[in-house]
């Protein structure tokens, strides 16, 4: 791993106990992995925590990120999120309405490639969220669509608990 990918990976592996096999895949660029880390960090400010992983969930199934799918299903759950609730965000939805609004629109961000309309838009914002929110989410979308498909490039070896396809469920 080259040393200017240390100090960021260090970080990671410090707050979750070992070095996720994708994270020292990513490592292999510091560049790619510093500007990764440094808008993920950004972005862990971003809306809350249980909105992020309902985003990353529904991205990841878009996105067909097994390995994000795994890493993320497990990090909702600690974030409190029933398993019903997991299952619901990976198909983009979720019970709680302001919540439901933005992965809606996060998944068609993914899905249309940011060609959204202005009653997308308009369904977002009526839920409570500002512009500044949807800069956001459409951030959270490009920074879980990097990792999405690093793992899909490089299919770095699983090492998180494999989770079901959303369509089989």
């Amino acid at each position: 791993m080259p040393a200017d990918s240390k100090p960021a990976l260090d970080m990671f592996t410090r707050s979750i106990g070992f070095t996720p096999n994708m994270l020292a895949t990513f490592a292999q660029s510091p560049i790619a992995f510093n500007a990764w880390a440094t808008l993920r960090g950004a972005l862990n400010r971003a809306l809350d925590v249980k909105t992020r992983e309902v985003i990353s969930l529904a991205v990841s199934e878009v996105n067909g990120c097994n390995y994000c799918l795994a890493v993320h299903s497990l990090a909702a759950s600690m974030a409190k999120l029933p398993a019903d609730e997991i299952i619901l965000a990976r198909k983009g939805h979720a019970s709680d309405p302001k919540r439901d609004a933005a992965v809606q629109f996060a998944r068609k961000v993914i899905e249309h490639r940011g060609q959204v309309g202005d009653a997308d838009l308009q369904a977002v914002r009526d839920a409570g969220y500002t512009d500044a929110n949807l800069m956001e989410i459409v951030a959270l979308v490009a920074v879980y669509s990097l990792t999405n498909f690093l793992n899909n490039v490089f299919d770095p070896e699983k090492d998180y608990p494999a989770v079901t396809p959303a369509g089989s469920i």
